[in-house]
């Protein structure tokens, strides 16, 4: 049974994307990944051998929507800006195309947790294929091939890459690497609490992931899009500089986003 929060953030997620007033494809696509219950299977392990088995922190059911709501938010920014998917570039597909590759891919990038850290991203691009192909199928016509095959690429290179240890060329994917690194605030960083299991006194890990207070994303004024966070402690910058800088800095989204910490809502620090 899906939990209040992950129910909130479907209900969140469902409502954007009926907002951008599209053909429905997109819209019908999220409703199948958020009623599948394999899928729902896969998230839970996930964060379980992620929490319970190896100490981290979620990696699960509302940490993947989290991203795929992140996505979404920059995606929306970025059509208000006129700025154009890779898919859109390409020739290949539409807006709703890449947006379905982007959704896709958020909410399917960390399955592979259930196997363990090291390699995740590939493990879950292994682990989501048979879930992709089944979406397709369920969205597109069936002989829509070089649709479904670019579709497919886009949302498994957004997978593979979101960890920022692969080099990624498209837009989607650059997105994917920025929205995981934006679950941020207090309780949710992506460095976990500690890297280790028995962590001494003062571990800069524990204290800054417990600083971020608020992780604000929206329009912005030299650029599409504009992200602050807002901190309770310098000690904070530590996951911006050593976590989220090091996802937008290998992102091909990089030059669309301006990024600014605050700590207390006093003190700016500019980085993008």
């Amino acid at each position: 049974m899906k939990s209040s929060r992950e129910l909130s953030v479907d209900h969140e997620l469902i409502e954007k994307v009926e907002n951008f007033n599209l053909s429905g494809i997109a819209l019908k696509g999220l409703k199948w990944l958020l009623g599948n219950e394999e899928i729902q299977a896969a998230q839970e392990y996930a964060n379980t051998v992620s929490i319970v088995r190896l100490g981290y922190n979620d990696h699960g059911p509302v940490h993947m929507r989290k991203v795929a709501l992140n996505a979404i938010i920059m995606f929306d920014l970025i059509r208000k800006a006129g700025i154009k998917t890779t898919l859109e570039n390409d020739l290949c597909g539409d807006f709703e195309d890449s947006l379905l590759a982007v959704i896709t891919a958020a909410m399917l990038h960390d399955i592979g947790m259930g196997l363990g850290r090291q390699e995740h991203e590939i493990h879950s691009t292994t682990l989501a294929l048979p879930f992709i192909d089944k979406l397709l199928n369920e969205v597109y016509k069936e002989d829509d091939y070089r649709k479904k095959a670019m579709i497919r690429a886009i949302t498994l290179e957004g997978i593979r890459g979101h960890m920022g240890t692969f080099y990624v060329s498209s837009l989607e994917a650059g997105f994917i690497q920025v929205a995981d690194g934006l679950d941020m605030t207090k309780g949710r960083a992506r460095i976990p609490v500690s890297l280790i299991h028995n962590p001494r006194s003062g571990n800069i890990h524990q204290y800054s992931a417990n600083s971020i207070e608020e992780v604000r994303i929206s329009a912005g004024t030299e650029k599409p899009i504009r992200v602050d966070v807002n901190m309770s402690s310098e000690v904070g910058l530590f996951q911006v500089e050593e976590v989220l800088m090091n996802k937008v800095a290998g992102s091909s989204a990089k030059e669309l986003i301006q990024l600014h910490a605050w700590v207390l809502n006093e003190t700016e620090r500019r980085y993008l």
